[in-house]
Parts: structure tokens; sequence; C-alpha cells
């Protein structure tokens, strides 16, 4: 069995393949002090809930943008599997060129989408990833990762809000009636979600004139469910894009791993 796991910054979504399909996934905050021990706990205990062990796992792949926790599950399964799993990082063979000026400094995880992304779509497309920040990566026609644009995640957008004044509340991330707020709270989801569409509409119709062809646009992350379903530019929502990443670049890299 295969497991792929994407470390974000606030989740951690795992997810056990075996026999050509997915057979469970999980999605949990992520906790950066945890010690590999106390993962390891969390793991079986989820495992064994869908009937597997974590002794069934042959395979590893992770993407992580929490340089701690690459350490922490690198000891993890080395002790309690015995495997050592494919971080995914300079060296490892994506099938993707990556045309920025640093490869070294990409997200893991956005690579795995884009991967993905393109394996799906094979043609140019512009992924979408929901997260704590909200991220755009183009992909060209041939399959090239040509950059990326980062903004707040609008949860991170939300938080600094009523983190960074004195009487506006924490709200409900949810589309009021109307874009004219009548209390403070309709405003705040008028001015949050009605202004994240824009941010996104906007960054989608740039990417694409930039890459001068009709791009498939793929969403991802935890969010994608708040925005997504409110605007018509997004094509394709897929919320195992990242795990569907790692998985075929596992497959991609299967020859190195099983030499290990």
């Amino acid at each position: 069995m295969l497991l792929c796991i994407d470390i974000g910054n606030t989740n951690l979504v795992f997810g056990l393949w075996h026999e050509n399909k997915w057979k469970g996934n999980w999605r949990i905050r992520t906790v950066h002090e945890k010690m590999s021990d106390e993962y390891a706990i969390l793991f079986k205990s989820l495992l064994a809930d869908r009937g597997f062990s974590l002794e069934d796992v042959c395979r590893v792949a992770i993407a992580s943008v929490v340089p701690r926790l690459k350490t922490i599950f690198n000891n993890l399964f080395d002790q309690y599997v015995g495997v050592e799993p494919l971080i995914i990082g300079p060296g490892v063979k994506t099938g993707m060129s990556i045309r920025i000026d640093n490869p070294s400094e990409l997200g893991a995880d956005l690579v795995a989408d884009a991967v993905a992304a393109y394996h799906r779509v094979q043609g140019p497309c512009i992924i979408v990833d929901f997260g704590t920040a909200t991220t755009f990566s183009a992909v060209s026609s041939k399959g090239e990762f040509l950059g990326v644009a980062i903004a707040p995640g609008i949860e991170v957008a939300s938080d600094a809000l009523s983190a960074k004044t004195a009487q506006l509340p924490r709200v409900r991330l949810v589309p009021p009636s109307r874009a004219i707020g009548t209390n403070t709270v309709h405003s705040m989801q008028s001015g949050l979600i009605f202004g994240y569409i824009g941010l996104v509409e906007r960054m989608i119709c740039c990417i694409r004139e930039e890459l001068n062809e009709k791009a498939i646009v793929v969403a991802t992350g935890g969010s994608s469910s708040i925005i997504a379903p409110l605007t018509d530019m997004i094509d394709v929502i897929d919320q195992q894009l990242t795990l569907n990443g790692l998985r075929l670049i596992s497959e991609r890299n299967s020859d190195a791993q099983s030499s290990n």
C-alpha cells in the first residue's frame, strides 16, 4: 500500500492508495510540536478505524511545507514501518519541467498539484489551491511549471481582520444575500467572500492572458468549497489533487524507492 501525505501549515491530509483506488483519506490539524511517536499513535488509530494497519504500508510519499515535520515523519516511518519516505524536493523525478528562477523555493505541494492537474486535463492549466495561502500555479501546454502567484488565504484574511481591529468579530465564511451589508457580520462576509471572488477571478484572467491560451482552471484545498461554487471561472474541483500528484510522483520514482 502507498501512503501519501500532504503536510500543510494548517492541515495534514493523507490517503491510502491500494489496488488502483483510494482506500481512505483523512484531514487532521497540523500540530507542529508533535513528536514522531505521537503522530505514529494517531496514524495507527485512524488507519485501524478503517480496517488497516500502519504495517500494511510499503511506500510513503510526502509533500511538506513545514521543515521540522519532514524530519519527524522520516523518523516515524523509519522506526515504525522500516520504510524511507519519498519526500518531494530537489532531485525527485516529477516528470515536470520547473521553469522558475529558483526551483528549490517551490513548495512540494504546488509541484504535486501541478503534476496531478496536468495529468488530468492533458493541457494548459491554472491550479488554484485554497489553503492557508491561496496559490495560483500556471502550467503550459507542454507540461511546464511556469510560475505561481501567492495571496493570503481567505481564512487568514478573516482572522487578520478580527485580530487587528478592536470591534470586528470573527464571522462564518458564508456569502450574504447582498453585497451592501446592513450590519457588521454581513458587511464583513460581503467584503471577505465577494472581495475574494474578485481576487480569484482577476488572477485567473491575468494568468490566462499571459499564457495566451485557454487554460483549464482546477481548484483544490480546504477553502475551495467556500469560493469555487460562487464563480463560473473554475472548471474542476478536486479535493484529492495533491494526494493524486503525490501518487503519480511516487509511481515515477518507484524504481528508486524499491532499491532503497
